[in-house]
């Protein structure tokens, strides 16, 4: 795949970027290692003046890196400005927060182990290789980068090969702020490459949010290296109604859930199971305001949501309609390829989905929601959980023995009770089964890719 920025609203080709050389990836190699030198001489304290610097130089570029995102992955304006923000408020959140999250623990008493004092330190562990996608550009980046600089580690980003302008800006922006020269760096490199790098003894770790496939590959290098890996592979998400739920506002939330970053977006629904005492008046304020929430140019105010990010991500999404529209599903709404330059796709709803159909299984990256009819709690449970993935579920009701029963039952790295999914800067972020494995944010996001330390003296 080029590296290049192909406008997903006109289809365009608006600049073309070289890999960088081996002799280049060297050079960023060696940087980086001086980097740690110099990031392990620093504190806290001046790491937290840089982190903010950071935050302050993204909120004066507000206005530049939104339109950015919206020429290189087709995120509307508004959606855009929310996630620099959000990216922005992150690094402060750790800029303050660090040093309470790693600060040394005294686990047992001296005289239990022998010792006159013992206790365990949080120290960095060197370069951790991030590979990002393009859905969040920003955030996705910044979720990493924020906690392992505040741990005194260095990194190095490999970011989507669609949106190369950002990964350029994000491979800056830390020096800019005061940063050691070297302790963020982008590679401008193929997708295949980064599992290469991690035979590099000087990058220690990697983390990766992509496909399972993705996943996979770079999980099995880091494993024959003896290095550690974090991993966030998607979901396919379940939103569950229940009786006592307020109809009108779930079924708003679930569309806005669902159409969402162009349905770009692996913790929000995307498998709707609704109770049988009210599914027939929650599913047409669904459709309907699924039906209402259009696409168009992101620039233009008050788009529903933008294109697609890329001409292949639709086709794909496009491939698990027909699949399930050849197998006897019903669409209520959407389904087809709209006419025109950008890669659109409609909001869709489908029903009578069945087992044999791939998108019953297959994450569909786009604004495509499948409706099922439950008729118990057991059985949405029961629903909810028959998937590969297990990143986040929503569930909708005023029974707080229900939402215990749920959150206890229910298999995801979250359960939101009466609200979408969402990624918050102290709350831990993660998944279970094939959504992978390892938590970004909060103190346990932090804590990934340090050398936890026992200190111990006679």
């Amino acid at each position: 795949m080029a590296i290049a920025t192909l406008n997903p609203t006109t289809g365009a080709v608006e600049k073309v970027f070289e890999p960088h050389t081996a002799e280049q990836i060297e050079q960023i190699l060696q940087r980086s290692q001086a980097a740690n030198q110099a990031m392990a001489e620093t504190g806290f304290a001046e790491r937290s003046r840089w982190m903010h610097r950071a935050a302050d130089l993204m909120d004066d570029d507000l206005e530049t890196l939104a339109a950015l995102a919206a020429t290189e992955m087709g995120k509307t304006i508004p959606t855009a400005k929310y996630e620099v923000t959000k990216s922005a408020n992150g690094m402060r959140h750790y800029a303050d927060h660090a040093e309470e999250y790693l600060a040394a623990e005294f686990p047992v008493e001296p005289s239990a182990v022998g010792a006159s004092a013992v206790g365990v330190v949080f120290q960095p562990i060197g370069t951790v290789l991030a590979v990002m996608p393009w859905n969040y550009p920003f955030w996705q980046v910044i979720r990493f980068a924020a906690p392992a600089l505040m741990a005194g580690n260095t990194g190095l980003l490999k970011h989507a090969s669609s949106v190369p302008q950002v990964a350029l800006y994000l491979g800056e922006l830390f020096e800019r702020a005061g940063f050691p020269a070297g302790a963020f760096q982008t590679l401008l490199i193929e997708g295949a490459a980064a599992s290469a790098l991690l035979d590099d003894r000087r990058i220690r770790a990697v983390t990766l949010t992509g496909s399972v496939g993705a996943g996979s590959a770079v999980a099995e290098a880091a494993g024959r290296n003896i290095k550690k890996s974090v991993l966030e592979l998607g979901g396919t998400d379940a939103f569950v109604v229940l009786p006592s739920a307020d109809i009108d506002r779930s079924a708003r939330m679930g569309a806005a859930s669902r159409t969402q970053n162009s349905g770009q977006s692996c913790i929000c629904a995307k498998r709707f199971f609704v109770h049988t005492d009210i599914y027939d008046e929650w599913l047409s304020v669904f459709v309907e305001t699924m039906t209402a929430t259009r696409g168009g140019d992101p620039f233009a105010e008050g788009t529903g949501f933008g294109p697609m990010a890329t001409e292949q991500v639709r086709a794909d999404a496009h491939e698990l309609v027909l699949d399930a529209i050849g197998k006897n599903a019903t669409v209520l709404t959407g389904g087809g390829l709209p006419e025109g330059s950008g890669w659109f796709y409609p909001s869709t709803v489908l029903v009578d989905v069945t087992p044999e159909m791939r998108i019953f299984r297959e994450e569909c990256f786009g604004p495509v929601a499948c409706v099922y009819r439950v008729d118990s709690v057991e059985e949405a449970i029961r629903l909810a959980n028959d998937s590969d993935f297990g990143l986040a579920a929503s569930v909708w009701t005023a029974e707080e023995a229900e939402i215990d029963l749920l959150q206890k039952k229910l298999q995801f790295g979250a359960v939101f009770a009466n609200g979408n999914t969402a990624s918050f800067f102290g709350v831990p972020f993660g998944g279970v089964k094939d959504s992978g494995y390892g938590r970004e944010l909060g103190s346990f996001g932090i804590r990934e890719f340090v050398n936890v330390k026992t200190v111990w003296k006679a």
